[in-house]
């Protein structure tokens, strides 16, 4: 606390990152990062960008990253827009398209950082509960709002809505923007930007931060028709021209453009999803049906704060998240298939040894 600070700053309560502990040998399966690199196809390129060049600044439009992505899904790139991370290209979302005056909504179990860009911008929100088995029912989204933010999949439960019930959502407040937040849509789930062209108050938000393993780039984006992408463009340039360098910008183009590196990493993740989630039921975890790349799940009879202290005791961390609904729960990342058998090992281990 300072008296120097702003009423604002007072009040706001901070989004906490996942831990990015220094620790030797480490099997990290706390912040959804892939585990492996990106393509090759993209080093090479932020490798060679690195040149003289670097004394002009970047293109503030990011015209050949929002060509790129506009081409992979069919359309242009008025269509598309690109920050410094989702979670930039969110904030400005919330500040450029919900300040409306009623409760924006989403719910009482997702991305917590929905909460503090709230705070930030000073807007009301209402939470809608998920249902007892942990998913989001649609039918729940109703009354006057400034509109709707939906994580599919949902983090942290990995659990996924079909395009029907997006569809039944835009429908529900064809006056208010619908927010998808795709972060996770590429290990397994429906993309509504199927949808964008016939929905003008649909949103799609996703990241190069998971399925492309550009996490330390920081490349977000969205898909929108061109009023809506106007308005981010407009926050933005209020705020930050360049909020992407030349570096991140030649790796995420080349990486948009290495389509087979892409699909062999995400299904190598979605095979070991696959075995990780058999590994843990057999070891008697309840696991969330998953389409993202970690895995929601809980043990009855083993307390989860004491099953994170006890894997970290062995080098190995995943991600805890306190609060009424989450309390009991793991959300484990999907490691390499090794990183997983050395996690249900140990599991094995810690269980055992409190029989």
């Amino acid at each position: 606390m300072s008296r120097f600070w702003s009423p604002l700053v007072h009040s706001l309560t901070p989004y906490v990152p996942g831990e990015q502990p220094k620790l030797a040998d480490l099997i990290k399966l706390n912040t959804n990062e892939s585990p492996y690199g990106p393509s090759p196809r993209a080093l090479e390129a932020m490798r060679a960008s690195a040149d003289e060049s670097m004394r002009l600044y970047p293109d503030p439009e990011c015209l050949a990253l929002r060509t790129a992505l506009g081409k992979r899904v069919g359309l242009p790139p008025e269509y598309v827009f690109v920050g410094n991370g989702s979670d930039e290209v969110l904030a400005h979302a919330f500040q450029a398209l919900f300040a409306h005056g009623d409760p924006l909504l989403f719910a009482d179990v997702t991305y917590s950082f929905y909460k503090v860009y709230c705070g930030l911008y000073s807007l009301p929100y209402r939470l809608v509960p998920l249902t007892e088995d942990m998913r989001v029912r649609v039918q729940d989204y109703t009354g006057s709002c400034s509109g709707v933010v939906l994580a599919n999949p949902n983090a942290p439960t990995g659990v996924a809505l079909g395009l029907d019930d997006i569809k039944a959502l835009l429908a529900m407040h064809p006056d208010r923007v619908v927010l998808v937040d795709e972060a996770y849509v590429d290990f397994g789930a429906e993309s509504a930007v199927t949808l964008v062209k016939d929905y003008p108050n649909l949103l799609v938000v996703q990241t190069f931060s998971k399925s492309r393993a550009l996490a330390g780039a920081r490349v977000g984006f969205a898909f929108g028709q061109p009023d809506l992408i106007e308005a981010l463009v407009r926050v933005k340039d209020s705020f930050n021209s360049y909020p992407l360098d030349r570096i991140a910008q030649a790796g995420a183009t080349a990486s948009v453009e290495d389509e087979a590196w892409f699909e062999q990493s995400v299904q190598k993740v979605i095979a070991s999803r696959t075995s990780l989630t058999s590994g843990l039921q057999g070891l008697g975890f309840d696991v969330l049906p998953s389409q993202a790349n970690f895995v929601y799940a809980h043990h009855a009879d083993r307390d989860a704060v004491q099953l994170a202290a006890a894997l970290r005791e062995r080098a190995i961390i995943v991600r805890h998240l306190r609060g009424p609904r989450t309390s009991s729960w793991l959300r484990i990342t999907v490691g390499t298939d090794q990183q997983c058998a050395m996690l249900l090992s140990a599991l094995r281990d810690i269980l055992h040894r409190n029989t």
